[in-house]
């Protein structure tokens, strides 16, 4: 790579770069949204050039240079906790979003063995209810009673309900991502395991004539938790991907950089996991009728399918910007 050519054709973003950071700086300077993301473009930008510049010239100036530059954007974006509120902003409305649409194979994968794994635990125990307690944890298939789904848990007892519903969902996603480290293999396990309870416990209620109500119980929580878990599963798989695929830039370079932003992508899941367990334990042992609680699982997959079109469009958006 001929890297004067390099820097003829980027130095002028590098110097746009400096100049909104000039003004960020500024304590009376206020910054447009449209300037806010097109700083955070040129850092990015500016971060990939570094890349190339620490991977052909590392004790170059322009490559101390450029480490200057994105160190104090790095600063700027992320660290001035007077616009923490932009910053969130701006995670949660593209950033987030952004890492979801560049890694939708991943989570396809993910989705798609969860898919696997429910309908083989389904089959399993539609063909044989005994099988139900190969599958599911022995508590659990000791104590399961379908004619007892509609009585309602305690709303006393909802808000320990929901953290501990929380904390556990929280903890499936993060050893989900934790398991990209073991190539996959984890990954793919806590996929198909957790299909496979999930299958089961269908063919249970289906069984006995409760499946309406089975899934008015699931759904309301269960699309916007699974849809968490999914991310997470992706995250873990790109990072094992990185591990096992080599690029032209070292794999201990690609793997750090793959793990900074599945854990990224695995942040982003907290608040639709902190919703889900909000659902789950004030909505779900509540004793609305049971097509309420279909409306409420319906909108949550409108307001998923709304918030990701929003942050596409926010993405669009500032892509025409840096143009």
């Amino acid at each position: 790579m001929d890297m004067s050519t390099f820097t003829k054709q980027h130095k002028s973003q590098w110097s746009e770069l400096e100049q909104l950071l000039a003004r960020f700086s500024r304590k009376k300077s206020t910054l447009s949204i449209a300037e806010v993301d097109r700083l955070t473009v040129l850092y990015k930008t500016a971060s990939s050039h570094l890349a190339t510049f620490r991977t052909y010239l590392p004790q170059n100036e322009t490559t101390q240079y450029l480490n200057h530059l994105v160190s104090r954007a790095h600063h700027m974006i992320y660290l001035d906790s007077n616009k923490s509120s932009a910053q969130l902003r701006y995670f949660f409305g593209q950033h987030f979003i952004g890492l979801i649409r560049s890694r939708l194979g991943f989570v396809a994968v993910a989705f798609g063995l969860f898919i696997i794994g429910a309908l083989s635990g389904f089959i399993s125990v539609w063909n044989d209810p005994l099988n139900a307690h190969a599958l599911l944890p022995s508590a659990v298939a000791q104590s399961i009673d379908p004619s007892q789904t509609e009585l309602p848990r305690g709303d006393l007892h909802s808000p320990i309900v929901s953290t501990e519903i929380m904390t556990n969902n929280i903890r499936v996603a993060a050893l989900a991502f934790v398991s990209g480290i073991t190539l996959g293999i984890g990954t793919v396990y806590l996929m198909l395991s957790n299909g496979l309870l999930l299958g089961a416990l269908a063919a249970v209620f289906v069984q006995s004539d409760k499946g309406y109500v089975f899934w008015a119980y699931i759904l309301p929580h269960g699309i916007i938790e699974l849809t968490a878990i999914f991310i997470a599963g992706g995250a873990g798989f790109y990072m094992a991907y990185r591990m096992i695929v080599p690029t032209a830039f070292s794999r201990k370079y690609e793997f750090l950089l793959a793990a900074k932003e599945s854990a990224q992508l695995l942040l982003g899941t907290v608040p639709l996991f902190v919703i889900a367990g909000i659902i789950e334990g004030y909505i779900t042992p509540s004793t609305m009728p049971l097509e309420a609680k279909y409306g409420i699982a319906g909108a949550t997959l409108l307001l998923l399918a709304a918030y990701y079109l929003y942050g596409l469009r926010s993405l669009k958006r500032t892509a025409t910007l840096s143009l």
